[in-house]
């Protein structure tokens, strides 16, 4: 079963990754179908003996064989399409995270909430809990309130970094000089891990990212601790 779950998508934590899912099951089972016709037609070929010398052209069957993708194509590109407007959307954001990938950790502003800043940095394996992943946990995680519209800005000190966040279906550039902006709402509690998908130096598998989902609440509350 462990092996199996590691060949899978991560269980979503936002309605966007929960579309991106679907997009996902629905491209495989139109490629299933696709395998499963041409894999019966080079069979059927394979095995009987029938030939026809003199078979110079088939309009009918080659007009077929050209819609046929085209049409599955359409059916492909356009929940694609969708897709791709949805996650450039920005809808009233209520929270704005500012990031900013060094070479190699994280540094995080709440700009618009008693400017809060703190850097986070992967917890070396000497001070790691029981109930905490190597290589995953950091030493301050990112802390947002779930339902809530989040809007994240990212951007670069030194070189090309990539804030991901596979459960949520959020992959945002780090570039220096430049603010690249994303959005997310996360749908229930819980703990989010990620990393930088970008080869960014010697260190660039150390620098990871853990979002702490919980109530509004609690958010202000550690808000106010700050």
């Amino acid at each position: 079963m462990a092996t199996w779950g590691n060949l899978t998508l991560q269980d979503a934590m936002s309605p966007l990754m929960e579309q991106l899912i679907f997009f996902h099951d629905h491209t495989l089972m139109i490629l299933l179908m696709i395998t499963i016709m041409v894999s019966y037609i080079m069979i059927s070929i394979m095995s009987n003996k029938y030939i026809n010398r003199y078979l110079l052209e088939g309009q009918t069957i080659e007009f077929i064989w050209t819609l046929m993708p085209a049409v599955t194509l359409i059916f492909i590109a356009l929940p694609s399409l969708h897709l791709l407007y949805l996650i450039d959307e920005v809808n009233n954001p209520s929270i704005t995270l500012k990031t900013i990938g060094h070479q190699w950790y994280w540094s995080y502003e709440y700009s618009d909430m008693n400017n809060v800043e703190f850097d986070s940095y992967m917890k070396p394996l000497n001070e790691l809990n029981n109930n905490e992943f190597r290589l995953l946990d950091v030493d301050n995680r990112v802390v947002l309130p779930f339902n809530m519209q989040i809007r994240v800005l990212v951007t670069a000190a030194d070189v090309l970094h990539s804030w991901a966040v596979p459960a949520l279906g959020i992959k945002i550039d780090a570039i220096p000089g430049r603010l690249n902006q994303g959005t997310f709402k996360m749908s229930r509690p819980g703990l989010l891990y990620g990393q930088c998908s970008e080869i960014c130096g010697a260190n660039h598998s150390f620098m990871p990212i853990v979002i702490e989902s919980v109530p509004t609440n609690k958010f202000i509350n550690w808000l106010n601790s700050n």
